[in-house]
């Protein structure tokens, strides 16, 4: 069975988060600019030697520009010193349409294994003749563990950023030719 090379179709993808403001409500972001490779045994994905993603850090978009400044900053991302955050699988376990991605992911320059809930959409040909697999890939990480620590502490007693970041990739990857 030949490799298969995957890379990302970018206008039909995204990568969005969410996190507690408060504790009391949710603000969402999304990353704009990032890239997704993969690498098959053959044109579907029962057996995956590779995935990678690439995120770009100031691409960060929670629209709210002071909010995104602050993100970009030493206080979170250091974007200065840590532009990309970067995840590199180690296993793809699909059982039917569902299944778990094993990895690990970087961020701020540390390292840590994930698990990463995944859906399958399928492996379809669209009308122009290019073969397209769709996933949905879910996941919650703590930001601390990844050297996000900025927090602060309302009058009340609230914090003002929760700890646990929920991500949402929806993936379109292009069969490579």
């Amino acid at each position: 069975m030949s490799q298969v090379k995957w890379s990302l179709d970018p206008m039909h993808s995204e990568i969005t988060f969410k996190v507690k403001h408060l504790m009391i409500s949710t603000v969402s972001g999304r990353f704009n600019s990032f890239d997704v490779t993969a690498t098959t045994e053959g044109d579907n994905f029962s057996k995956v030697n590779s995935v990678e993603t690439s995120i770009d850090v100031s691409s960060i978009d929670t629209n709210n520009e002071q909010r995104d400044g602050h993100l970009k900053s030493d206080d979170f991302f250091s974007v200065a010193n840590h532009n990309h955050i970067a995840f590199k699988s180690s296993k793809l376990e699909l059982n039917g349409e569902e299944g778990k991605l094993t990895g690990d992911l970087t961020i701020k320059g540390i390292t840590k294994p994930v698990v990463l809930n995944v859906e399958s959409g399928g492996v379809v040909v669209d009308p122009y003749g290019q073969t397209k697999a769709g996933f949905t890939v879910t996941g919650k990480i703590s930001r601390k563990e990844f050297g996000l620590t900025w927090s602060a502490v309302t009058e009340a007693g609230n914090v003002v950023v929760g700890d646990d970041i929920r991500f949402n990739a929806e993936i379109q990857l292009v069969k490579q030719a």
